[in-house]
């Protein structure tokens, strides 16, 4: 179970949101292919999707063309947004951003042409059979924990992004945004917490400056890329950002 949830979630953190949302870094094909199945096993929208609507989120950020718009509540950005139909802000936006890279990608296109296939046997069908076939494992745990929890635990560490790291936690690198720092947050979603450095600087592979802290994701990436499979992380300086720090920060950097 936590294997698969691990796995799952790099197919969201360093798959659609770090490598295809804001091109932080590059992959090779072995390593797209990967992630691509790690994105498949997390089922929240294929990546084509999660890359519109994420890249909407950051150019229209807290306003009604913000998918998950948390000026509308926590319970909103949380999970409401996925039980109500799109404001038209946000489809009239989506429809306007420039796809062209993602559409060019023949591993993203060939996933979103057989997504719900692959959500069934990768999110749901293999984390219950190979604990079943492979170690004797109950078919009912099988299904109930490596898939049914693991997926609800995966979800709901995404979503905290959204929510508690756009409310809760101080804002170091940027006062006048509502992205948050959000250590517990980093935890769950493994690396992604740390939301106003990454609102901040977006193109930032690390979405942090502290490297590997609280950050699984930053260590899988720089693992690709000693393994040769990953290239061209794109890192702010030190320089820049105590720049921005002691510019725009709320001050909280001086006790941290």
């Amino acid at each position: 179970a936590l294997l698969c949830f691990v796995v799952s979630a790099l197919g969201i953190t360093a798959g659609s949101h770090r490598l295809w949302s804001h091109r932080s870094y590059k992959a090779t094909l072995p390593l797209r292919i990967f992630l691509t199945i790690a994105n498949s096993m997390a089922f929240q929208n294929d990546i084509y999707e999660w890359v519109r609507d994420h890249r909407v989120h950051h150019k229209f950020s807290e306003t009604d063309a913000d998918p998950h718009n948390a000026m509308r509540g926590f319970f909103f950005s949380h999970i409401g947004w996925l039980l109500v139909r799109k404001h038209p802000d946000v489809i009239e936006k989506g429809q306007k951003l420039d796809l062209s890279d993602i559409k060019a990608d023949k591993v993203v296109m060939f996933q979103r042409r057989y997504y719900k296939p692959s959500v069934v046997l990768l999110c749901f069908t293999l984390p219950s059979v190979v604990p079943w076939y492979f170690w004797d494992e109950s078919i009912i745990i099988s299904f109930f924990i490596p898939a049914i929890l693991r997926y609800t635990l995966g979800l709901n560490c995404t979503w905290l992004v959204n929510s508690a790291a756009h409310m809760f936690g101080n804002r170091p690198y940027d006062q006048n945004i509502n992205p948050r720092e959000n250590p517990l947050v980093s935890l769950g979603a493994i690396g992604e917490g740390f939301h106003n450095y990454h609102h901040t600087f977006p193109y930032d592979y690390s979405t942090s400056e502290f490297g590997w802290r609280f950050n699984l994701t930053t260590a899988f990436i720089d693992l690709m890329c000693l393994l040769g499979l990953a290239s061209d992380r794109k890192k702010v300086s030190k320089e820049v950002i105590l720049a921005r720090k002691l510019r725009t920060g709320d001050g909280s950097h001086k006790s941290g």
